[in-house]
Formats: C-alpha cells, sequence, structure tokens
C-alpha cells in the first residue's frame, strides 16, 4: 500500500462517494488529510509518499497553495476533479501536478493508474533534477579548478599539468573534492590578496606625512611631490578595491573606519604644509594607521588560515619603515618629543618581525634572498635614523625607508604568492 494524503476542499468533509468505491481494491491507503490551506504544512510534517488532491475545480485556494512549492512539490502529486480545459491542464501541469484524472467513472483500476503516473513522472522528474545539479556541480568544480590553476601557473612558474598535480595531490591529502581543493585556493588567494592590500594603507598613512616632513624640510621636494600624488592615487585605488571584497559585518565596519579615517587625513593634506599643519596631518595619519590595522586584523581573522598571518606580519614591516623614517624627520625638523620617544620602540619591534620572518618555515630561494637584502637595507635605515640631524642623515633615511618598502612590497607578494599561502 502507498501511503496517501487527501487534499479536499475541507478537512472535514467526507470523501467522494466515488472515491470512497475507488480506494477499495486500489493499491493506496489514506493516512491523512488536508485542506487546500493546510496541504503545505500538513506535508511537510507526514512526509507522505504521494499527495491526492480531489477537488471539483481549479480553485484561488489550491493555486496559492501549489504555488508554494515553486512547480517542485515534495512527492508525486496527483489531482482528481471535473473535467479540464486546455488552459487549467497547462496551469495544474506548470504548478508541478504529475497526473490527472476526471472523478467520473473512477475506480480502483483508473485509481491506481493515476497514482503510478504521478509517481512515475515524479521519479523521472527526480532523476532529471538530480543529473542537473550534478552537471551543474561538475561544471562548476571545472570553473574553481581552472582559476585555481592559472593562480598556481602564475605564482609558480609552472606548467598546467603541474599545476593540476598539486590540486589532486591535495585533494587525496585532505579527502576532499578537487572543486572543493580549488575554490579553498582561489578564496586564500583573495584573502591574501586583501590582507595586502589592507596592509599598504597602514604605509601609506606613515609616508604620506613622511613625503609632508621631507618636503617641510627641503628634502628632495620634487621627489616629495610626486610620491604624495602616487600614495594618494594607491590609497584610494585599495579602498576601491577592498570595497568590492566581500566582507563580514566587524570587516565591513573596519573599512568604513579607514574610509572615514582617509577622508580627514585627505582634508589636512590639502591645507597649507606648515609645522602646525604637518603635527595635524601626523595625528590624521595615525588615526588612519589605527583603522587600517583593525582592518588587517579582521582580514586575517575571517580568511582563517594561519598561513595568512606571514602574510600580515611581512606587510607591517613597510609601515614600520616609513613611520620610523617620518619620526626620525619629525624629531629632527620640529623637535617633536612625542614622534622621538617612538624610535627605539618602532625599531626594536622592526627588528623583532624580521628575526620572525627570518626564521620562519614558510620560505623560499627567492624569499631568503630578499630578507637578506632586506637586513642590510635595515642597518641602512637605523643608520639613518641615528644621523638624522645631518642633511647627509635624511637623505639616507629618505632613500633606506622607500628602499626597504618596495624590498618588503615583493616580499608581501612573494609570501601572498608562495604555495603555502595559496594551498593553505
Amino acid at each position: 500500500m502507498n501511503p496517501l494524503l487527501v487534499v479536499l476542499p475541507h478537512e472535514a468533509t467526507d470523501l467522494p462517494e466515488v472515491l470512497q468505491r475507488a480506494f477499495v481494491g486500489a493499491h493506496a491507503a489514506e493516512v491523512a488529510r488536508a485542506s487546500c490551506r493546510t496541504m503545505a504544512t500538513r506535508a511537510q510534517s507526514l512526509a507522505p509518499r504521494e499527495i491526492l488532491i480531489c477537488v471539483p475545480a481549479v480553485t484561488p485556494d489550491l493555486v496559492d497553495a501549489l504555488e508554494a512549492w515553486s512547480g517542485v512539490p515534495p512527492c508525486a502529486l496527483s489531482l482528481v476533479s471535473a473535467p479540464l480545459n486546455r488552459e487549467a491542464h497547462e496551469e495544474v501541469a506548470a504548478l508541478g501536478v504529475h497526473a490527472w484524472a476526471s472523478i467520473e467513472g473512477l475506480d480502483a483500476r483508473s485509481l491506481d493508474a493515476l497514482l503510478g503516473r504521478a509517481r512515475a513522472r515524479w521519479q523521472r522528474e527526480t532523476s532529471l533534477r538530480t543529473e542537473l545539479e550534478s552537471l551543474r556541480t561538475r561544471l562548476d568544480e571545472r570553473k574553481w579548478v581552472g582559476r585555481a590553476k592559472g593562480l598556481l601557473m602564475s605564482a609558480r612558474g609552472i606548467g598546467e599539468d603541474e599545476a593540476f598535480g598539486l590540486l589532486r595531490g591535495a585533494a587525496m591529502h585532505a579527502n576532499l573534492r578537487l572543486g572543493e581543493v580549488s575554490r579553498s585556493v582561489v578564496e586564500a588567494s583573495r584573502w591574501a590578496d586583501a590582507i595586502n592590500r589592507a596592509g599598504q594603507l597602514r604605509m601609506l598613512s606613515q609616508r604620506l606625512v613622511r613625503v609632508a616632513a621631507q618636503a617641510l624640510a627641503g628634502i628632495d621636494a620634487r621627489r616629495a611631490r610626486v610620491l604624495r600624488t602616487q600614495s594618494t592615487e594607491r590609497v584610494q585605488d585599495n579602498l576601491n578595491h577592498l570595497a568590492a571584497f566581500e566582507l563580514d559585518e566587524s570587516g565591513a565596519q573596519a573599512l568604513a573606519d579607514v574610509r572615514l579615517a582617509w577622508q580627514s587625513l585627505e582634508t589636512a593634506l590639502a591645507t597649507r604644509l606648515g609645522p602646525k599643519a604637518l603635527i595635524d596631518i601626523d595625528a590624521r595619519a595615525d588615526i588612519l594607521l589605527s583603522a587600517a590595522e583593525a582592518l588587517t586584523g579582521a582580514l586575517e581573522a575571517s580568511g582563517a588560515r594561519r598561513a595568512l598571518r606571514i602574510v600580515n606580519i611581512c606587510g607591517r614591516q613597510r609601515m614600520r619603515a616609513q613611520r620610523l623614517a617620518k619620526d626620525a624627520l619629525l624629531a629632527s625638523t620640529l623637535s617633536a618629543d612625542a614622534s622621538r620617544a617612538r624610535l627605539a620602540p618602532t625599531m626594536d619591534e622592526f627588528e623583532s618581525a624580521l628575526l620572525e620572518l627570518e626564521r620562519a618555515p614558510l620560505s623560499s630561494p627567492e624569499i631568503r634572498t630578499a630578507l637578506a637584502g632586506a637586513r642590510d637595507e635595515w642597518l641602512q635605515l637605523v643608520h639613518g635614523v641615528r644621523e638624522a640631524d645631518s642633511a647627509e642623515g635624511r637623505s639616507a633615511l629618505v632613500r633606506s625607508s622607500d628602499a626597504l618598502v618596495d624590498t618588503f612590497d615583493h616580499l608581501t607578494a612573494s609570501y601572498e604568492h608562495s604555495l603555502q599561502v595559496i594551498m593553505s
């Protein structure tokens, strides 16, 4: 016997006499009743194998009830009613009814045939939906695999076969589908890029103060103007890129805070430059620095990949190089005690992070060579800080801080594209 949910115009209504006779000898048994209005909720709670709707005509209540399933009812759906015209047939078929029969002359044999047709069509539609979903999954996997292979080929300078081998090996090791691993690779790359860009905002906040101090002190003023223009354009480009990134609530709020801080700093940068204006610019830049630090932290937490931390550590070194040069210039040109007090802690933080990067297992020959170059340039920057009271020392300070930013830009990109981060 096939358990049936029988739907009548009203739940308390007796079965039509012709339907009562048809049930005698039919391979079906009524397990519950419902009205058109309660059909969906009763079907959800009882999970019947079939639903038989017996109504005189297709009413608005029935149409509303069927529309709730959007043409995909949860089981085989049969309709018994008075004769329907062509338009009504098309309507109920579009609403998901699998088979129809006239109540006139209904008997056990025709009822069995009706329910059989509904089951066959339901099974066929279910099978087709399963096949279609499987096809969509395969196409989706193919898309992710293609994108992941492209990332690996570009980042590692390898061929398509080797990139595919890396993905397949990772999938086997993690006992995951190839598409899942490939999607994770693409998402890891996106998170690493977002962390890198948010980290650049920290550095740029300090660079903009440094070039303002550089201009006020008359140290390569032309170069300072070029760097200011480039830096403001880079800030805006990174903000636009991050705005298109899918952020959770905390990330979105952190990005909004960064935008407000940047608008404040941009306003200060537009004023006439002088000692007082420079102090104001520095204060607003520190607000942007804090906001960018919070955003970078939120992105690292959202990315939920331990390997992304190394991207953040490396990116933060760019900011420290600029902050150190900025504070040294402010201390020498404005006798700013607060800036002078920050020099030693910033140098300690830079040295500690550099040691951590040098000892990190996440490395490659290219990264180790770049770190050695960063170590040499760092010593030059420290020398410039100690000699910042002289014109020669200030020039060395500016040059070394920019060289370190370039070095750590390349290093951050190397970590961002390293196999360990991409495959994390």
